[in-house]
């Protein structure tokens, strides 16, 4: 009997696991079609390169546009003081990341569809009202870092270049249809060109081993404007799309349905994730190192110095002069408009999974990439134009700050689903994982109330405006930090639902799970599939 969801080219639904199949003729990775992986029903290490491809995706987000250009800023004028806050936020977005990896695999439904199931209507408006302008807040470094990329290239004005990074886009998602698979290890290759390009220029550079440690492992917040650069790092690091972004990408994976294939494909997502933030890790330290020690050079001509004290990602390929010469600029405008075309492309997918879980509403790709880049471009034009590229420079900072302010909505709600029991089964957050990720998330919160506070108070302490205007701007900022607090504490303390798992019935007794016990939730999700890579028209379908 057919099962509902399958294929049509016969493949069953759901693999039982049998755990007895020869593995010495078994290919990688199964297909049944280009658009579709399946994971081998065996017990091999071989199957890690089935689940790779959703952890690399959401990678791309840690070496976009906006971390080279917090990267830049915080070595040219902190030198190595802020690398612990790369350490911290690389480590906890791997325990974060295979979290939301884990709630997708375990119940078959991304954060966004959960959020939707959990909370009322108006909080889910809200939520997805929040996690609407993260994206947009995303999207603004890839903007300007796509106009960068043409100034570098064709010398094309700053202003102009944003203008043009809707039709550039477009063109990108145009090619999807051929294989988004080809599209994303093409830019891949080109982002980490530049990477190899920054390592190589460490042997020139060559920062203070000792100085790079210290900064590594000794935290510290020296100097003016240091909380607010180390706001933009943690913000460009751990962006609040991409938990939703990564909780939906697993879906698109045909996995076994058995204790130990849920068991395994959490393992290998998790493996897969650490190896992909720990090269976009060392692609940031990279960064900061070179352009600490470069900035921070006894020996730099004027020039350098002038573009040190106020240095932008228009001016960074300077860093590189010494590997690349004089291709120095080309180069690196080439890596930074993959950079910030690799990373619409992902932005485009969780502002699809995000439309999709919270309204049940779908658009068309380029449709949602435009209104979405519209909305980006709005700001970062007028920035453009009155500020240059040092005002644009300064504009991805604050996007970076604003990611880090909204990272608690989409964090909170992701900590308390896969501590429900009810919703995760046997696959729930340990107590010590539960323990660290509550450290972290109430870290992150402390961090930006802090920085609300203090800065709002010296913003008006230092202002040249009426008393009346003071008290005014007070009243209202504070009622706007307490409705912020007041937001959180909700999801904080408000108690989930209670609701039966779907695909997380593991407990020992209900280990033998058959086909027909999760129909109702199946995997691979079809409609997540069809968003990331829309279907091509088949001979089939024109007769």
């Amino acid at each position: 009997m057919a099962v509902p969801g399958s294929s049509c080219s016969g493949q069953p639904q759901f693999i039982s696991s049998t755990g007895n199949q020869s593995l010495s003729n078994a290919p990688l990775i199964d297909t049944t079609d280009t658009d579709q992986i399946i994971v081998p029903d065996r017990t091999s290490w071989k199957n890690l390169f089935a689940y790779m491809g959703p952890g690399f995706l959401v990678s791309i987000a840690y070496i976009d546009p906006g971390n080279f250009e917090t990267d830049l800023q915080s070595g040219a004028q902190f030198k190595y003081e802020l690398l612990w806050i790369i350490l911290v936020a690389s480590c906890a977005a791997l325990v974060i990341q295979s979290m939301a990896a884990n709630l997708g695999v375990v119940t078959g439904k991304h954060l966004a569809e959960h959020c939707r199931a959990e909370y009322s209507r108006v909080s889910n408006f809200i939520l997805w009202v929040i996690a609407e302008i993260a994206i947009v807040a995303c999207d603004i470094p890839e903007v300007i870092g796509t106009a960068f990329a043409l100034n570098m290239l064709f010398n094309i004005p700053v202003w102009i270049g944003v203008l043009l990074t809707g039709l550039s886009t477009l063109m990108l998602l145009a090619l999807q249809q051929y294989g988004v698979r080809k599209l994303e290890f093409l830019i891949a290759f080109l982002v980490f060109t530049i990477a190899a390009c920054f390592w190589a220029e460490l042997g020139y550079a060559k920062p203070d081993a000792k100085e790079v440690v210290k900064g590594l492992f000794v935290p510290q917040l020296k100097g003016n404007g240091a909380t607010g650069l180390a706001i933009s790092l943690l913000g460009a690091m751990v962006m609040p799309h991409n938990l939703f972004l990564h909780s939906a990408l697993v879906l698109s994976r045909k996995i076994p349905r058995s204790v130990r294939g849920i068991k395994e494909a959490c393992r290998f997502y998790m493996i897969e994730s650490a190896f992909a933030l720990m090269v976009a890790f060392l692609i940031n330290v990279s960064v900061i190192s070179v352009s600490g020690a470069v900035c921070n050079s006894s020996n730099l001509n004027e020039e350098d110095q002038m573009n040190c004290r106020d240095l932008d990602l228009n001016k960074a390929s300077f860093l590189l002069r010494n590997v690349l010469g004089k291709w120095s600029s080309k180069l690196f405008g080439v890596a930074l408009l993959a950079s910030g075309q690799s990373s619409t492309i992902t932005g485009t997918y969780a502002g699809q999974y995000v439309m999709q879980g919270f309204l049940d509403l779908r658009l068309t790709p380029w449709i949602r990439n435009m209104l979405t880049r519209c909305l980006a471009i709005v700001p970062s034009l007028i920035v453009a134009v009155i500020g240059g590229s040092a005002g644009a420079g300064k504009l991805i900072i604050i996007a970076s700050m604003i990611l880090s302010f909204e990272l608690p909505f989409a964090l909170v709600p992701l900590l308390k689903f896969t501590s429900s029991k009810t919703k995760m089964g046997a696959h729930v957050n340990s107590t010590m994982i539960s323990a660290i990720t509550w450290i972290i998330g109430s870290l992150i919160m402390i961090i930006n109330i802090y920085y609300l506070i203090t800065g709002f108070i010296k913003l008006l302490l230092h202002s040249e405006i009426e008393i009346v205007a003071k008290v005014f701007l007070g009243m209202l900022g504070f009622s706007g930090m307490a409705v912020y607090l007041a937001g959180i504490a909700y999801l904080v303390l408000r108690k989930n639902k209670e609701g039966t798992h779907l695909l997380a019935l593991t407990a020992p007794e209900n280990q033998q799970m058959t086909n027909e016990q999760v129909n109702g939730s199946s995997l691979p999700r079809e409609d997540i599939v069809n968003m990331q890579l829309p279907q091509r028209s088949s001979p089939e379908d024109l007769d």
